[in-house]
């Protein structure tokens, strides 16, 4: 089955501060801020919404589509994706700009100082959905750029696509209506249960009432686990036991990934539910959001010992 990924590709920069940030900033000069901080030096990891749910999916043994743009410094990027058997047709190359970056800057008490270029993800990528059959695929919109979002989520149901909508941080650019129309006719709604709220309150709706807009809604909660709402049930899935816990970026986009491979391979909403905290659980045990790996035998053991 054909899975469409769309939201954003980008570079993260990570820097460590050997010191403490509220060290070197004076509350009474805020209002006149001039800093420097001198770091240890800087990693750079693949990330970016559609990219990290691609790559855990082809962990998984899946092809998905990226749509999303990307810069001129893309070449090292697009490389790893092709490392991993992922197409990259679907990314829509801006040459005058850089891939989008997260630079990050953490000091010794785990505060972050991060500046975001959105860089190429301002434009949107613009992909042709001609021919398209919608028994054969299945979505998600990731948050990226603004425009592919509303576009995309409209040609899905033009075309009876299934779609999972995934506002996350884009939810304070879209409007009321925005997020209403989105969600309208959706497969499923996700998002983590503070940006549930921030939805709601966008919306002005109840989760009752989202209910009756889209099919599903998942909640997920970090090492809490998360919630499926459906067909009037309310499902608790806890969270898979990781070996260690190192870095929950990107847990997220994991639990998609793995969510996503259930249902593309027939599995119900609650088994498919618990291959997402299954993949989840492999995210958190590395620093950066494409550095786990595990086989197809890694993965059902622990979907066994967990679940």
């Amino acid at each position: 089955m054909k899975i469409f990924t769309s939201g954003s590709l980008a570079y993260d920069y990570i820097m460590d501060f050997p010191g403490k940030f509220e060290d070197h900033i004076l509350p009474e000069k805020i209002h006149i801020i001039n800093v420097c901080f001198t770091v240890n030096g800087m990693t750079e990891k693949f990330g970016g919404t559609a990219g990290n749910i691609a790559y855990s999916l082809s962990l998984l043994g899946e092809k998905p589509l990226i749509l999303a743009t990307a810069g001129k410094d893309f070449d090292d990027y697009e490389t790893w994706l092709r490392q991993h058997n992922l197409p990259t047709t679907g990314i829509r190359k801006i040459q005058e700009e850089f891939t989008a970056g997260a630079y990050i800057t953490t000091d010794k008490s785990d505060n972050q100082i991060t500046g975001f270029n959105p860089g190429a993800m301002k434009y949107p990528s613009l992909y042709n959905f001609d021919g398209i059959k919608q028994e054969k695929a299945i979505a998600i919109i990731a948050p990226g750029n603004i425009e592919d979002m509303i576009s995309y989520s409209r040609t899905y149901k033009k075309y009876s696509v299934p779609y999972i909508f995934d506002p996350g941080q884009t939810i304070p650019a879209l409007s009321g209506d925005q997020m209403t129309n989105m969600i309208t006719g959706s497969e499923m709604l996700i998002s983590n249960d503070y940006e549930l709220e921030l939805i709601k309150k966008a919306t002005k709706l109840e989760s009752s009432d989202l209910l009756k807009m889209t099919k599903c809604i998942i909640t997920t909660m970090g090492e809490s686990g998360s919630i499926v709402y459906f067909q009037g049930q309310e499902t608790k899935i806890p969270s898979a036991k990781a070996k260690v816990l190192s870095d929950p970026t990107g847990a997220g986009d994991a639990y998609r990934a793995g969510m996503i491979k259930g249902m593309v391979t027939g599995k119900d909403l609650i088994t498919s539910a618990k291959m997402g905290a299954t993949c989840a659980s492999f995210s958190v045990e590395h620093h950066g959001t494409q550095e786990h790996k595990f086989t197809q035998e890694d993965f059902w053991s622990r979907y066994k010992t967990n679940f």
